[in-house]
């Protein structure tokens, strides 16, 4: 099956050897996401609760260039410097996630890259 790499100027370019995403068949991998604005590719500023909607705000934008939405991800994965910022993960991610949730891992990290204090990577499942 042919991969199709997902690209969109609405997200932060990668910054690594990566792409946003890549589809294969109806499965999309949605590479990770920390709060980095896609215009200046700087850290968002502010708390926590910041970085959390900046990242699913990246996340959305990859979804849409792939042809879905956020509420097509099947499996989420959380990953925190601080696992205490769990409870601001689920207040935040209610903004953009209905029932049914997608499956979700939230692991603790030492460290993200530039700092960032969360990530997320999912894969998403077009109909």
């Amino acid at each position: 099956m042919a991969r199709e790499i997902i690209s969109t100027d609405d997200a932060p370019r990668a910054i690594g050897t990566y792409s946003q995403a890549v589809k294969v068949g109806s499965t999309v991998y949605l590479s990770g996401q920390i709060p980095l604005l896609p215009e200046t590719m700087e850290m968002v500023d502010g708390p926590v609760e910041a970085q959390i909607r900046r990242v699913f705000d990246n996340l959305q934008a990859v979804a849409r260039a792939a042809g879905g939405e956020l509420k097509d991800v099947a499996k989420l994965n959380v990953y925190l410097t601080d696992l205490g910022h769990f409870s601001q993960v689920n207040v935040v991610m209610a903004e953009y996630f209905q029932t049914p949730y997608p499956a979700r891992a939230a692991v603790e990290v030492a460290a993200l890259p530039k700092g960032a204090a969360v990530e997320m990577d999912g894969v998403m499942e077009l109909v």
